[in-house]
């Protein structure tokens, strides 16, 4: 469903039962900016800056974030179909004052660097997917992970993170099949073809399984109506590989956890969150 926009209808319909919270939207995305999130509690204080990260098919650029001082576990995050933009920066940055050191990309670093926010129009936003594929996500996924590895503020003894919203899905499972002795923690958000039936034995799930990770897996309401055999499969491929999974439907729109979409639910994004911080409390001890 990454590849699509928002339907109006759901929308409106999410819209009419409470289920997007979109306040001072207009003024924010007409600023670039996104959207304030909630404050963290005990929040550290944190150090950024923007990066640029060799790969096999040229250089990514992409922002780190992190506790100001010592070394933290790692988290890569792999954006929605609107890329690194504000919101994300904003979501990484609450992220790391969480206590981790956090790594957001650029995936589109082969095509170029779009301007974008959570209201761009998708078919804008197509065209900078032109050489995107499994191949390359898990070539990246390597690279970004060896970046990480020697960075002073990533704890190497602990396991590393990966998270990714919409088309970022897949591209957490790809991580975590890519580098399976480092990747410990896996979420995907409202993840679009996390399942491929037309290639069961390559599928995103099938890979991911054969991990040694732990994964949190948050589907859209309104992507389970349009393929709801999804979360069985999941459910059903980890639980045959022993690989702990919490898979779970929530009532918000596809796109509802980056705080600029026009389909944000603040408390959904909220639940997942507090899930997220649970997941890697946990697997990345």
């Amino acid at each position: 469903m990454c590849d699509k926009e928002y339907f109006e209808k759901d929308r409106l319909e999410y819209e009419a039962r409470g289920l997007i919270t979109r306040r001072q939207f207009g003024v924010l995305v007409a600023a670039g900016i996104s959207m304030a999130l909630p404050a963290v509690a005990n929040a550290q204080a944190t150090g950024e800056k923007d990066v640029e990260i060799k790969t096999p098919d040229g250089t990514a650029d992409a922002y780190f974030v992190y506790p100001s001082t010592g070394s933290a576990a790692a988290v890569l995050i792999w954006p929605d179909i609107f890329g690194l933009r504000p919101a994300m920066r904003t979501m990484a940055k609450r992220l790391a004052s969480s206590g981790y050191s956090v790594l957001v990309v650029n995936p589109f670093y082969r095509v170029g660097k779009p301007t974008a926010t959570g209201a761009t129009p998708i078919a804008e936003m197509l065209p900078f997917r032109k050489g995107m594929s499994q191949a390359g996500d898990m070539s990246d996924a390597k690279a970004f992970i060896a970046w990480l590895d020697q960075q002073p503020q990533v704890n190497r003894n602990r396991k590393i993170g990966t998270q990714g919203y919409c088309m970022g899905g897949p591209m957490t499972f790809h991580t975590a099949s890519a580098v399976p002795d480092r990747v410990g923690a896996v979420a995907s958000f409202h993840g679009g073809n996390l399942v491929n039936a037309m290639d069961p034995a390559n599928s995103p799930h099938v890979l991911a399984a054969a991990s040694k990770a732990s994964f949190l897996i948050a589907i859209a309401e309104n992507d389970d109506k349009g393929a709801p055999t999804v979360k069985d499969v999941l459910k059903e491929t980890f639980a045959k590989a022993s690989r702990p999974a919490e898979i779970e439907v929530y009532p918000a729109a596809h796109g509802w956890c980056p705080p600029d979409t026009t389909v944000y639910n603040e408390p959904a994004a909220e639940k997942a969150w507090s899930r997220l911080l649970a997941l890697y409390k946990t697997a990345l001890a």
